[in-house]
């Protein structure tokens, strides 16, 4: 009934549009269009440094698409005042790219045909790590869409700290300023290109360094076929607006809660106080 009930005053909204863009063109003017309202705006921030092998590009990809397809996503997008959303997936390395655009999401159809548009095809990166361009870049992207949501979410994945851009504490403060939320999906897998760039306890980094806002998480993967579940897991968290139990934390090496480790591991990599090339 309360989804009837929205679909009638939707209709009414679309007739006050038309007979407002019918008066501007009868004027002469242009008039600036109406951002659509939905419940959240999510741009889902995904690591393709060369950190990342060919195959756990393709593991990434194929796990969002497969929770993206799950009933329990679905309702997740149900249970929010307006049961919409907007999504966007982009891929971040030194560099980003919008692989899937904003679309809105409002039926399983909709769910479906953006995670078929993720697995239509593949490329190998090969750049540094910098989670503050995805920040800012993501950031930007939620200001400029044609969406206004209830809430606005980063959701940032990846396999390692800062490396590359500005520090990545003022990036994320400066995201925070502006309303967004960003969660965090560190990936502690250690099997990609290099186990040098690898950093012990990368959830608590992303804890210290990276996430922020009200009702904020980090989700860890420690093992690439547990990597869909917890897509899913965080996609319904962060739909429905829900906040994660305590994860249970791994000893580490490096003190993660160091926001420039990432600078300072690169730099060892570069002078060769880390042994050289791995």
């Amino acid at each position: 009934m309360a989804h009837s009930l929205f679909l009638g005053d939707f209709g009414c909204d679309m007739r006050r549009w038309c007979l407002a863009a019918a008066m501007c063109l009868m004027s002469g003017t242009l008039c600036a269009a109406e951002p659509l309202e939905v419940d959240l705006e999510l741009a889902l921030m995904v690591d393709v440094s060369r950190s990342m092998s060919p195959a756990e590009l393709e593991l990434q990809r194929r796990g969002y698409a497969e929770a993206l397809k799950s009933q329990e996503v679905w309702d997740a997008v149900q249970s929010g005042l307006l049961q919409t959303i907007a999504l966007t997936y982009i891929e971040w390395a030194g560099y980003e790219e919008v692989i899937v655009d904003w679309r809105l999401i409002d039926s399983q159809d909709d769910l479906a045909a953006f995670a078929d548009a993720l697995v239509t095809r593949y490329d190998n990166a090969l750049r540094r790590t910098s989670i503050s361009g995805a920040l800012a870049f993501g950031s930007q992207r939620i200001e400029t869409n044609d969406f206004a949501g209830l809430r606005r979410v980063i959701d940032v994945s990846g396999d390692g700290p800062n490396n590359l851009g500005i520090n990545v504490t003022r990036a994320r403060d400066e995201v925070l300023m502006k309303g967004i939320v960003i969660n965090g999906l560190p990936l502690m897998t250690n099997d990609g290109f290099s186990s040098f760039f690898h950093l012990e306890n990368l959830d608590l980094y992303y804890e210290a360094c990276v996430i922020g806002g009200a009702g904020s998480f980090v989700i860890p993967v420690y093992d690439w076929p547990d990597f869909a579940d917890a897509i899913r897991r965080k996609l319904v968290l962060e739909i429905a607006d829900l906040v994660p139990k305590e994860e249970i934390q791994r000893v580490q090496a490096r003190d993660p809660r160091d926001c420039r480790i990432g600078e300072k591991i690169w730099e060892d990599f570069m002078t060769g106080r880390g042994g050289g090339l791995p």
